[in-house]
């Protein structure tokens, strides 16, 4: 029979979820970083997903296909889930994007140096995280936190590689980590350039391994500012594999 179903353009899709969040039927599902639909015969044709998507990766187009299944339960009780529940990424509560508010927490300045080789007892380095997620593959583009932002993209090995992390970098920025060898680096590319066309970011500073491959961070990075035309104040920061920064 020929209705009125949705059509995905994978290629534009950037996995932010926030079309499945809106399908009250669960024919959305985020899988392997892309907006999949489950099966036709779930989808309604009412296109509720449209006007979510940032990248106008969806359409609505008329084909022949199965017959509307009203029947279909599964997921979500979405009527009834508070807006704050809504998420991103891969398709699960838990990357709901949300702002961490560190005012009323003990900050590294407030606190005594302690020494590599021994911590007090009872002592714990605070996290400066200001937001959540953090992943690339999971922040939505749309995310409030972008907003005015001064954004640190880092390589996933640096903040294990170097010890003072949080206190040096990721203070007073917002955080997003990905690996230029094992993502789709041209991935990253349009991410990044989403989040910088959909913000007014004010400046991106970039942490890196010393090791080759990591220059595709730094290559997604300046791509993508080239291709969201956003030329931020930007700097590189390499650490080596021993935990040092490389002047």
């Amino acid at each position: 029979m020929k209705r009125n179903v949705i059509e995905i353009n994978e290629e534009k899709c950037i996995g932010c979820g926030l079309c499945a969040s809106a399908c009250m039927q669960g024919a959305i599902e985020i899988i392997d970083g892309k907006a999949k639909l489950v099966s036709e015969s779930y989808c309604d044709g009412l296109g509720m997903c449209l006007p979510k998507c940032p990248v106008d990766a969806i359409h609505v187009v008329e084909k022949d296909t199965d017959a509307f299944n009203p029947e279909r339960k599964n997921i979500k009780a979405k009527a009834s889930k508070p807006e704050s529940m809504e998420h991103s990424g891969c398709g699960c509560s838990g990357s709901a994007a949300k702002s961490i508010e560190r005012s009323d927490l003990v900050q590294f300045d407030k606190m005594p140096v302690v020494s590599q080789t021994s911590t007090p007892e009872g002592f714990s380095v605070p996290s400066e995280l200001m937001q959540w997620p953090v992943q690339l593959k999971l922040v939505s583009p749309n995310a409030p936190y972008f907003n005015n932002a001064d954004l640190l993209i880092a390589a996933d090995c640096t903040a294990f590689a170097y010890g003072d992390f949080h206190r040096d970098f990721i203070k007073g920025k917002v955080t997003i980590i990905g690996c230029p060898k094992l993502d789709d680096n041209q991935y990253n590319t349009d991410k990044i350039a989403q989040i910088l066309s959909a913000n007014n970011i004010k400046s991106i500073t970039v942490v890196r391994m010393e090791v080759p491959c990591c220059g595709g961070m730094i290559q997604a990075v300046r791509s993508a500012m080239l291709k969201a035309e956003c030329i931020v104040p930007y700097s590189e920061i390499t650490i080596s594999t021993d935990g040092r920064i490389k002047g």
